[in-house]
C-alpha cells in the first residue's frame, strides 16, 4: 500500500464544500433545500466577459500563455489596483493565478520557511490555516468577538508578535462575518506591522461588495513602509460572479511575486488563457452590472438580517460587506455542528457551522441566493429555533 505524506493528516476538509456537497445530494433525491453554504453569486458573469472569452477561443487563444499571465492582464490589473485601491504596482509585480486560492497559496510558499508563524484572526477563511500548515509554518490564532466586530486590535496584535513571526493574513470585507476594517484600524494595525517589519497578505476578494455608503480601504495604499510590507491578493471571482472561471491575482513586491511566479511554474504554470481574455474585457468593460450585483446583494442582506434578527435566541450584528451573516447561537444550547446538522436534516436548510471558521458559537449564512430562497429559509430556521 502507498503510504501518504505526513502533511495530509494535517489538512481538514473544506466544510464549505463538503455542506454544498451535501445539500446538492438532496435536492438531487428531490427534496426542497434552502441552500446558505457556498460563497458563490448566483448571477451568471457579464455578457461581455463571456463574450470575450469565445472570441478568444475562435482567435485560437488555446495554448500556453506566460506562467505570470497574459502581459496584458497583468498591465490592466496594475492600473486597476492604482485607479481604485491607490496601489502603485508595475505589471511585472502582478501575478495571475488560477483562482484567488492559488494566488494566496503560492504567496504563502514564497514567504513562509518550515517553523514560521503566521497570524490569522479568528474567524478565519476555512482554507488559511491549512494553507499555512502546507508550508510547514504554524498558524498563530488571535481570538476576536462580537464587541470588537470580529476584528483585532492594535495592541492584540502588537502582543501577539513573536520572534518566528513573519505574516498577518488580513481579509477585509472578511468570510465568514462580512465585517469591514475602517481606514482608522487599519491604521493602527499598519503602525504596529511597520514597526515590527512583520507582513501582511491582504485578502480582498470581497472589495467590490461593500454597503451602507462605505468604502473598502486596502491596507497597502496607507503609506510607503506598509506598502512595501504588503501582498494584495484579488480576483475575479466574487465580484464579477466568474467563480468557475478560476482567475485570481496576487500584487506585491517584486522579488516576492518573482518568485510565487516561479513556484507557479512548477505546480500549474500560467493561468487558462481564453479565460484571461475574459478577464481583460472584465476590467476594461463596463462595471454596471457589478453595481447591480452589490445592489441586490445589500437587499438580500437586509431580508435575511431582519428575519434573522427575528427569531428569539439569534443575534446577529449588521456586516458591511462580502454576502455572509454570522449570528451567534450559543442560546439554542446547540454547539454549531449539532445545529447545522439537524437544521438540515429536519428542516432542510443547508448553513456551515462555525468551528469551520474557529468560532464554535456561530454559524455561516450565504446571502448569494434569491430572495424568495432567504424567506423560505429563514422561516424554516424560525420554526427550528421555536422547537428546541
Amino acid at each position: 500500500m502507498i503510504q501518504l505524506a505526513d502533511r495530509t493528516r494535517t489538512i481538514t476538509p473544506s466544510m464549505t464544500l463538503a455542506i454544498s456537497a451535501q445539500a446538492k445530494a438532496l435536492q438531487s433525491a428531490g427534496m426542497d433545500v434552502c441552500d446558505f453554504g457556498v460563497g458563490e453569486p448566483d448571477f451568471d458573469t457579464p455578457g461581455h466577459i463571456r463574450d470575450a472569452a469565445k472570441a478568444a477561443l475562435d482567435a485560437g487563444h488555446t495554448r500556453y500563455g506566460p506562467a505570470g499571465g497574459l502581459a496584458r492582464l497583468r498591465e490592466l490589473i496594475a492600473a486597476k489596483l492604482e485607479s481604485e485601491n491607490g496601489l502603485c504596482y508595475r505589471p511585472d509585480q502582478v501575478m495571475v493565478s488560477t483562482g484567488g486560492k492559488q494566488a494566496l497559496f503560492n504567496v504563502l510558499a514564497a514567504i513562509l520557511s518550515p517553523g514560521d508563524e503566521a497570524l490569522i484572526p479568528v474567524p478565519y477563511w476555512v482554507s488559511y490555516p491549512d494553507m499555512v500548515t502546507l508550508t510547514r509554518a504554524r498558524p498563530v490564532f488571535m481570538n476576536t468577538t462580537e464587541r470588537t466586530g470580529f476584528k483585532i486590535t492594535p495592541e492584540q496584535l502588537d502582543g501577539a508578535i513573536q520572534e518566528k513571526t513573519r505574516l498577518l493574513i488580513l481579509n477585509t470585507p472578511s468570510n465568514p462575518t462580512g465585517f469591514i476594517y475602517s481606514r482608522e484600524e487599519l491604521e493602527g494595525l499598519a503602525e504596529v506591522l511597520a514597526s515590527r517589519q512583520v507582513a501582511v497578505i491582504s485578502d480582498e476578494i470581497y472589495e467590490k461588495l461593500v454597503y451602507d455608503g462605505r468604502s473598502h480601504v486596502s491596507i497597502g495604499s496607507l503609506n510607503q513602509r506598509m506598502f512595501d510590507l504588503t501582498v494584495t491578493c484579488n480576483g475575479f471571482s466574487k465580484a464579477y460572479a466568474a467563480t468557475g472561471w478560476r482567475l485570481g491575482y496576487a500584487a506585491g513586491p517584486a522579488h516576492v511575486i518573482k518568485a510565487a511566479i516561479e513556484i507557479q511554474g512548477h505546480i500549474t504554470s500560467g493561468a487558462n488563457t481564453f479565460a484571461q481574455y475574459g478577464a481583460i474585457a472584465a476590467l476594461k468593460g463596463p462595471q454596471d452590472e457589478v453595481e447591480t450585483m452589490r445592489q441586490e446583494f445589500e437587499r438580500r442582506r437586509d431580508l435575511m438580517l431582519d428575519g434573522i434578527r427575528s427569531i428569539p435566541g439569534l443575534t446577529c450584528d449588521r456586516p458591511g460587506g462580502a454576502f455572509y451573516l454570522f449570528p451567534n447561537i450559543s442560546a439554542t444550547g446547540l454547539d454549531s455542528m449539532t445545529f447545522c446538522r439537524r437544521l438540515l436534516d429536519e428542516h432542510q436548510v443547508a448553513i456551515v457551522p462555525g468551528i469551520a471558521f474557529g468560532s464554535d458559537a456561530q454559524v455561516r449564512f450565504s446571502y448569494a441566493t434569491d430572495r424568495q430562497t432567504i424567506s423560505k429559509g429563514t422561516e424554516r430556521l424560525a420554526r427550528f429555533v421555536r422547537s428546541l
